[in-house]
């Protein structure tokens, strides 16, 4: 069985409730934000590795990766999947 990585998420500010489809990066991860709604500049919460696991709806691909089948998963590469 193969599982595919989700590379977009939607982000939601928690200061103004604007939310934003953003592509996941892939090999890194994103630790500030900057709302396009309020400017407000987001940065994880305490304990989360970046403002995707923080406040997207998809949290980012190494944390699919240990949520899944323990790490066994491949990673497409193409978002459309």
């Amino acid at each position: 069985m193969i599982n595919t990585v989700i590379l977009e998420s939607i982000l939601t500010c928690p200061s103004c409730g604007y939310s934003q489809k953003e592509t996941l990066p892939s090999d890194a991860c994103l630790w500030f934000y900057e709302c396009q709604g309020c400017h407000t500049l987001l940065k994880p919460k305490s304990g989360d590795c970046c403002v995707f696991c923080s406040y997207g709806n998809v949290p980012c691909p190494p944390i699919q990766l240990q949520q899944t089948f323990g790490g066994h998963a491949v990673l497409m590469l193409d978002s459309a999947y």
